[in-house]
This record gives structure tokens, sequence and C-alpha cells, in this order.
């Protein structure tokens, strides 16, 4: 069963048990998964089906920021409630020790030595850990390991 029809059925029995707000965040998400696929003219892959939940989830951290920068709290406890259904269906993340570990076999393997090589050792990271790395934390670690 594909990301897409998982939703689509958890949609449906959301709607069964009254819940408008999973309802809502559920709809935003399939939308999103649904022009994507018209998009490309074919099917997505898983991969792309994570991405485009990633973008969601990514965008929903940054509207939950600024809205407890201008202490709108409400608005942002509304972004994270979001949050928090989006995660549920993306593959789980990659600790810190993990994503340390990948690093450092990329870097051996590209024989990186500073932060020129940057360039070639982020894609290569973010190939090998197939959608389950966050970005800002990797480039944290490449960073620090390449000084």
């Amino acid at each position: 069963m594909s990301l897409y029809e998982t939703i689509q059925s958890d949609m449906y029995e959301a709607m069964k048990n009254g819940d408008k707000f999973r309802v809502s965040t559920l709809r935003v998400a399939l939308a999103k998964l649904k022009d994507k696929k018209i998009e490309k003219r074919e099917d997505l892959s898983q991969n792309d089906e994570v991405k485009i939940l990633q973008n969601l989830v990514k965008q929903r951290k940054e509207a939950a920021d600024i809205y407890e920068k201008n202490n709108r709290s409400e608005l942002m406890k509304n972004e994270m409630d979001e949050l928090k259904i989006l995660n549920f269906y993306l593959p789980k993340m990659m600790s810190e020790q993990e994503l340390s570990t990948l690093i450092k076999e990329v870097i051996s393997d590209t024989s990186a030595t500073s932060m020129s090589d940057m360039g070639k050792v982020m894609p290569e990271i973010m190939k090998r850990s197939a959608g389950k790395a966050d970005g800002k934390m990797a480039q944290q670690i490449v960073s620090d390991l390449l000084q």
C-alpha cells in the first residue's frame, strides 16, 4: 500500500470518527501528493512521496517558529499539531549517532579533506540516507568534521 493510499484510508477513518482537524491536515497532504502525481504524469515513487511530506513538515516547522516569535501561541500549537500528524507518515529519521557514522563513511569514500569538498559530500549523504537524514544536522556534522 502506497503512502498516498495509507493517508487516504486514514483520512476516511478520521471522517467517520468526526476528527475534522485530522481530516483537514490529511486532505492538504493528499492534495500535494496528487498535484505532484499530475505534474509528473505518472505514479509517485515512495521516495517522491516522502520528499513531499518532508516538505510539508518543514513548512509547518517554519510557520510554528514564526508564530512563536510573534507570540501567537494558538497558531503555533495548531502548526505543531499538524506536524505531529504528518510526522506519523514519515520514515523514522536517523539518529545523530547513525548520521555521524554515515558521514564519516562518505567523507572517507569521497576523500574529502576540507570545506571545499562539502559539495561532493552532502549529495552523497542525502542519497545514501534515502530521505532519513536531517539536512541541517548533516551539514553541521560535515562542517565540524571537515574543519
